[in-house]
């Protein structure tokens, strides 16, 4: 299934977007806009709007795909680990917590809440990923942050680096979906590959492919959006 996507649109969007967060002006609707740099790395989202899609009726469909380049390099891991884990977590620089660690916390609702809060995703070791509901409750379950599973052969950095790089697509009840595909120091290049990739395969997961999207725009966290999609 090929892209429907106009590549020269995309380029361009792409470029008056990165541009844009490097405060210089850009042309919308024929008029000049001056961008502004800010002092944070914006994430570039690629915003999708449904057609012809009933998500009362329709199949509701959820996807995971991984992008070549990493949309967002500061997301916050932490290990759950065993020993081993934890000091290898130590060794590059991951935060990590032990079984006493998460002991410590006695199952309290507030403070898994925060420890959740405080990380955007967790890795466990095998022997721990079973144990995390009897001594979290919970609460990293429902703040959709439940562990992925580092096995002893897997490498940990290439393991954080792939959920790092993993998008996922998921219908709720709106007819909306947004995913961060990229950020505002990459290549331009890298940034086009991976919102046609992230376009193909949310089309992939819908019954009528492209004719189900309606809309698809681009935009960077304080950028105006742009249009790649009609």
């Amino acid at each position: 299934m090929g892209s429907k996507l106009n590549s020269a649109l995309l380029d361009k969007s792409v470029a008056d977007i990165l541009a844009y967060s490097a405060g210089e002006s850009i042309k919308r609707g024929g008029e000049d806009v001056q961008g502004k740099k800010r002092n944070f790395t914006e994430t570039v989202e690629i915003q999708i709007t449904l057609k012809n899609y009933d998500p009362q009726r329709d199949k509701r469909f959820s996807g995971t795909f991984k992008l070549p380049s990493i949309p967002r390099p500061n997301l916050r891991p932490c290990m759950l680990g065993n020993a081993a884990h934890c000091e290898q977590a130590d060794r590059i620089g991951v935060a990590h917590m032990s079984v006493d660690d998460l002991k410590k916390l006695n199952k309290n609702k507030k403070l898994v809440k925060k420890l959740a809060k405080k990380y955007d995703f967790f890795l466990a070791s095998d022997n721990m990923i079973k144990q995390i509901p009897r001594l979290l409750g919970p609460g990293l379950t429902k703040a959709g942050k439940f562990p992925t599973l580092l096995s002893s052969s897997d490498d940990m950095q290439e393991k954080i680096d792939e959920v790092k790089s993993t998008i996922k697509f998921q219908m709720k009840k709106v007819m909306c979906l947004n995913v961060a595909i990229g950020n505002v120091e990459m290549e331009k290049q890298q940034i086009i590959v991976n919102t046609q990739l992230a376009a193909n395969f949310l089309a992939s997961l819908l019954k009528k492919q492209w004719q189900n999207i309606g809309q698809m725009y681009i935009k960077s966290t304080m950028g105006p959006p742009q249009q790649i999609f009609f």
